[in-house]
């Protein structure tokens, strides 16, 4: 018996799910990124508060975060793309903060 079909079509579902895969750890409801403030913002405005960042990308419809926190504290961190608001900053699995 040939699975060729059924291993074509198994791939073909994979990858046309791939891109809306995400880590899972926070989800925004940022509408369309039209409306959303840019990437390059929100680095100004952490570089401002004192923050370094080595990395930043869209992670389930929210800004991910990857750099140092103001404290020296090496972590992930996730913000809101409209608002840029501050949802989750996590350190090696540990949360240091999640807005309520």
């Amino acid at each position: 018996m040939n699975n060729l079909p059924k291993l074509v079509l198994a791939a073909a579902a994979l990858a046309i799910a791939a891109p809306a895969l995400a880590t899972g750890k926070m989800k925004c409801d940022a509408g369309p990124q039209s409306g959303w403030k840019s990437q390059k913002a929100l680095q100004q405005t952490l570089t401002g508060q004192g923050w370094r960042v080595r990395k930043s990308k869209v992670d389930g419809g929210c800004y991910e975060v990857y750099g140092t926190d103001p404290q020296g504290n090496r972590v992930e961190a996730y913000f809101h793309p409209v608002t840029l608001e501050k949802l989750l900053v996590s350190r090696r699995g540990q949360v240091l903060f999640k807005k309520k």
